[in-house]
Formats: structure tokens, sequence, C-alpha cells
């Protein structure tokens, strides 16, 4: 593994946009762990906000037993769980439907915060993107594809979870449309009622996108890279996550250089992020004046505004 470049330390200093941009622009190697708060300015909701997906969900309407329903009335996330896969694909199809056409019309377009991570790319200064969401916008961008890590994996292909085989986006998209109900009654043309999409393998009705179940392990590329990148280091910009989903959380815990976050709400303090700092000097953030355990900040607000802002000034 590389050794990590001598970026500079900081401390928290809210607000101050200009003060990360120049940090941003001193810094040879950043990183980038971005959740679903980056896409939700191109229209796609978020997961774990009051009005995010989990929150909205309509339980009733999901085809399955009074069992699931209690499950996924209990804990949301059941719904791309492996297991209640296994054991009912149509809760995970009604609930990914509108996604799944949504991707294979490209209805849904890169947002600042893609852009901002598209820039640092073109200034020679992105080590890497590791990305939680599985919407495919940061492939929309210039920056290479290996420097892309979709943690999750990607809406963009569809695969047979029981024997691997690779199905045809489009026409599982089609599929899709055809068989799988409308659970949000936004599309008139969609069934009353779902049925199975079958692996043209295997026959059996396990065809799904290309996308992390929970219970799942991610793949090992992940944890090579990480590894790698790591000491590599000398900002992380983390972007639009609550950082509650592991393994991909580990980015942030594991990171020993600045971490800049940029969100609603502070988070991760169970993964070590400390926000405890209140003002520092411009010239002191800008000139890494501050000890190891003062460098975490936080800049508060909507990702796309901030991502806007920061952007700007790295033109």
């Amino acid at each position: 593994a590389e050794e990590r470049s001598n970026g500079p330390t900081t401390a928290m200093l809210p607000g101050s946009l200009s003060a990360v941009a120049s940090l941003l622009l001193r810094c040879r190697s950043v990183g980038v762990l971005s959740g679903a708060g980056a896409s939700v300015a191109a229209g796609i909701p978020d997961f774990r906000s009051p009005t995010g997906m989990y929150a909205t969900l309509p339980v009733d309407q999901l085809t399955c037993t009074e069992r699931q329903h209690a499950l996924i009335r209990a804990d949301p996330t059941c719904v791309v769980e492996r297991g209640m896969f296994g054991a009912n694909q149509f809760t995970y199809l009604e609930v990914r439907r509108p996604f799944i056409l949504g991707t294979h019309e490209s209805k849904w377009k890169a947002t600042a915060a893609h852009l901002l991570f598209e820039r640092l790319h073109a200034l020679g200064k992105l080590r890497r993107l590791y990305t939680q969401n599985i919407d495919g916008l940061d492939l929309q961008t210039q920056i290479p594809r290996d420097k892309i890590d979709c943690v999750h994996g990607t809406l963009g292909r569809a695969l047979c979870e029981a024997c691997e085989s690779e199905a045809d986006h489009g026409r599982f998209a089609e599929l899709v449309r055809a068989n799988i109900k409308d659970i949000y009654d936004v599309n008139t043309s969609a069934p009353p009622e779902s049925s199975h999409i079958t692996c043209s393998a295997c026959g059996r009705p396990t065809v799904e996108l290309s996308t992390v179940l929970f219970g799942s392990p991610l793949p090992e590329e992940f944890f090579e890279r990480l590894e790698e990148d790591i000491p590599a280091l000398d900002l992380l910009l983390i972007v639009g996550t609550f950082l509650v989903v592991s393994p991909s959380n580990r980015v942030a815990a594991l990171a020993r250089c600045t971490r800049v976050v940029i969100n609603n709400e502070p988070v991760g303090r169970e993964l070590g992020l400390s926000y405890g700092l209140s003002h520092v000097s411009y010239v002191e953030l800008v000139a890494g004046e501050q000890s190891a355990s003062q460098r975490d900040i936080f800049l508060q607000g909507d990702c796309e505004d901030i991502c806007s802002q920061l952007l700007a000034r790295l033109q």
C-alpha cells in the first residue's frame, strides 16, 4: 500500500465553504464516500430520512404473507434482505419497480454532488469514489470506471441470484413493466397483480438487479481497494450518508486523514467522528496547524446546495 501524503490536518469549522475548498485544492489524494443524499436532487428518494423510501413504503400494498407484512412493518429494510428475496421475490421487485424502469429510461441525471466528484478527478485529486448508491449516476460522469467502487452494486445490470447468470437488462426491465404491479399507484398501465420473472438459464424466479442484498457479503474487491486506498488518502469527503450501513461505513471509520462531512445532520460519532470543536480560524485550518484529533469538519445543510457552492470554488 502507498504511504499517505502529508495533507492538511484540520478541525471543525462550521459552514466555511471557502476553507474546505482550499483544503481540497491543497490535497493530493482525496477519497469520497457517498450515500443517498447525493442523489436526492435528481429526484431519487433517500432511504432513512422522514420522507425517504423506508418511511413512506406502502407496506399493505406489497405481495406477501401476513408474517412478512409484520416483519417489514417492524423493519422496512427487510424488503431488500437476502432471506426475504429467497422466500418472496415480489416484495423486492415491487419496491424496486420505479427504479428499474427509471434507470432503463435514463430518467435521472447526475447532481451537483456527482459533478463535484468529477471535478476532483479532473483536478487530479480523486483517489477513489466509494458510492453506496445503486442508481448509477456516478457512471454518467467522466470519472474512469476503475476509480468508482459501486459498493452495493448497480441498477444498470440484472442477474439471477440463484445461478448468477446475467440477464439482458432491457428485457428484464420490460418484464418488470409487464409482470410487476405498481405499489405506488403511479403507473395505471401496470398489472393489478405481480407474476414471476424467471431466469432464462435456470428457470427459477430469482432474477434481480446486480445489487448487494442485505445479508450478502460485499465483493472482495471492496476490501482490497480499501486496504490500498486508506493509507494514501489525505482527505475523505463524506456526502449524504447516515453512515449506518456496514461494512461500507468502514471507509469513514478507518480513515486517518481529514474527514469532511456534508449532511443535514452530524453522523458517524459511533465511528469516531468528532464535531465537538467550535471556531477555528481560516488561517489555522488551511495551514494545517491542528492536531490529529481535531480533523473532522461538518458542513451542515442540503447536499446539492453545498456541493454546488464547493464546485463553483473549484473552477
